[in-house]
């Protein structure tokens, strides 16, 4: 799954890095390595300029909250439960299908967080002893330092109890898409610890290479079949994982620090 995830980069070097041609400066948004669930992100969509002439579709730099609200929903409330779609089933979930045919988007991040049980907790479980499982987090990230280009769904919602011409009368969400963790090695794998994706938990964000982003962006691509292929795992070996600190588990916390790489899991979290 995608619980958790960190997007420090500027706007400036997003619009780079995916060709952006149209982002709105007041919608830039602070470094965050702590994004949870109903934030406001980052997300590259290409979508015709709202009330201009040319229907072309222009890629753009937005920002959504984080929780689809499908635009059948009587309410938003059930956003926050909308962050991850899984990839085998997109196609033909009623929340998810619409927008997997026609809003699709790039959700743009340094990474994401997973957390694991150790094996000493898990056996206090396995016991019936009433201890709460300590997780130790990892921070899963490309290897090369590139961007981590998770792909996702977006969509309207209209807020029927507010006038159109109120600023919150629409909404507009997202959510990231998941797959199977990956269960060849890891780059670089810690010494002690996780050698695969699989080993910290069996599902993570799809990450888009490069070459299959304009294909994912493209609104005019709309065959499930042909989108469906689109879903395929990127190559093995693109990502590191590595222990990072257990205050990351508290959303309150935010901060670079956050992505320090430890030496080994923390006391008391062994994996």
């Amino acid at each position: 799954m995608c619980g958790r995830y960190a997007a420090s980069r500027a706007p400036e070097d997003l619009a780079g890095i995916f060709e952006i041609d149209k982002w709105e400066p007041e919608e830039t948004l602070a470094p965050d390595f702590n994004v949870a669930p109903t934030k406001e992100v980052y997300a590259v969509l290409d979508r015709p300029l709202k009330d201009a002439e040319d229907p072309k579709p222009v890629r753009q730099l937005r920002k959504l909250k984080w929780g689809l609200v499908p635009s059948w929903a009587k309410t938003p409330e059930g956003g926050a439960r909308m962050i991850n779609a899984r990839a085998e089933t997109v196609h033909e979930k009623p929340s998810f299908r619409r927008a997997f045919t026609t809003r699709r988007c790039i959700v743009p991040a340094d990474g994401y967080y997973e957390w694991v049980t150790a094996a000493g907790e898990r056996d206090l479980e396995v016991e019936g002893k009433k201890k709460r499982p300590r997780k130790q987090p990892y921070f899963v990230t490309p290897a090369d330092g590139s961007v981590f280009a998770m792909a996702g769904l977006y969509e309207f919602w209209r807020d029927r109890t507010l006038p159109d011409d109120h600023p919150q009368a629409w909404w507009v969400t997202c959510s990231v898409i998941t797959t199977e963790a990956e269960t060849s090695p890891l780059a670089a794998a810690p010494a002690e610890g996780p050698s695969a994706l699989a080993d910290i938990h069996p599902r993570m964000p799809l990450m888009l290479t490069p070459d299959h982003w304009d294909a994912w962006l493209d609104p005019a691509r709309t065959d499930v079949d042909d989108l469906r292929e689109l879903l395929a795992a990127p190559p093995a070996g693109l990502l590191r994982a590595y222990p990072v600190s257990t205050a990351v588990s508290n959303v309150r916390n935010n901060g670079p620090e956050l992505l320090t790489e430890l030496e080994g899991p923390e006391e008391g979290t062994l994996f």
